[in-house]
């Protein structure tokens, strides 16, 4: 507004000069001796250069009222598009502190309740001491178990992680994969089917067994039991694909975009399976596949099954 009005100011003075001194309206002077010619007075006619001065001065101010007012809407979309990224985070953190806050209560509840009932009892005898104990030690866990995935999370998206770039044989992590994830898949009955090609990226061999110990877990806890997981891998052009198949109940149309958000768990599936969770392994997950600059394709039906495919690039031949 200021350098608008400065503008005008200054063009409204120049051309008003600039008139007074060029601008020379005459009037004619009656000649009462028809003999004579007639004379003309050069002088300023000041009614004119008034119209002209309120002219310019209108369309001067139309022209401001214009720049202001285009402006101020461009100013206003602009900063939303630049307070939009901010606006994003703070909600996601807010978002981030409730959902955590949430997921720690729940276990401090029980701790807090089953330490209050032992207190109470007058006949805590030692087998019930072992198993409030026992039980504490559980909830105990459960929390050790969200703080890790939290600082996991916290250094794959603030880029902390340092990867040891090797080469590594797929099928070898899938197998290692497999066998930490063996006995949860035991307590289910649930059985592994692998169809494993020699595939070979350049990686961590670390955190790509972490990615795919993420997606059994994640298999397992949502397949029925007597079920089964299908793994594959091989090489697709220039990606190695690593496939991870099950037939549970799958996940709904709704969720599909937003299971790699933190904390996010669609609630009919939890209701449908017994399975326990944070909600946070696919978020660490897809971090990782980011870290290669891979992607993950997801198709799921529901009480069908989902199929997560894992396309990193392949660095070594």
């Amino acid at each position: 507004m200021v350098i608008s009005g400065t503008f005008s100011l200054l063009v409204y003075q120049n051309l008003t000069s600039e008139l007074s001194h060029r601008l020379m309206p005459y009037r004619i002077v009656p000649n009462l001796d028809e003999r004579v010619p007639r004379m003309f007075d050069f002088s300023l006619n000041e009614q004119i250069l008034a119209e002209l001065k309120t002219q310019i001065a209108l369309r001067l101010l139309v022209i401001d009222l214009i720049i202001i007012t285009g402006a101020g809407v461009a100013g206003y979309f602009l900063a939303g598009r630049t307070l939009r990224p901010i606006e994003k985070m703070v909600e996601d953190q807010k978002r981030f502190v409730s959902d955590a806050s949430h997921e720690l209560r729940t276990p401090l509840t029980a701790l807090k309740t089953e330490i209050e009932v032992a207190l109470r009892s007058n006949k805590l005898d030692q087998k019930t001491a072992k198993e409030i104990l026992k039980s504490n030690l559980e909830e105990v866990d459960k929390m050790q178990k969200l703080s890790n995935y939290l600082l996991s999370l916290n250094k794959y998206q603030n880029g902390k992680v340092k990867m040891a770039i090797e080469k590594v044989r797929l099928n070898d992590v899938v197998k290692r994969a497999i066998g930490k994830n063996k006995s949860a898949a035991d307590e289910k009955k649930i059985i592994f089917e692998t169809d494993l090609k020699e595939v070979i990226v350049g990686g961590d061999s670390v955190n790509l067994e972490e990615l795919l110990i993420i997606f059994l877990d994640n298999a397992i806890k949502y397949s029925h039991k007597n079920g089964k997981i299908i793994i594959t891998t091989r090489k697709d052009q220039n990606w190695a694909k690593i496939t991870i198949k099950d037939f549970g109940v799958g996940i709904a149309s709704a969720d599909l975009s937003h299971i790699f958000d933190r904390f996010y768990r669609s609630e009919e599936s939890r209701t449908k399976t017994s399975a326990s969770g944070f909600g946070l392994g696919l978020s660490i997950a897809n971090e990782i596949v980011k870290q290669y600059g891979g992607r993950i394709d997801v198709k799921s039906k529901k009480d069908e099954g989902s199929i997560f495919s894992i396309f990193l690039p392949v660095n070594y031949q």
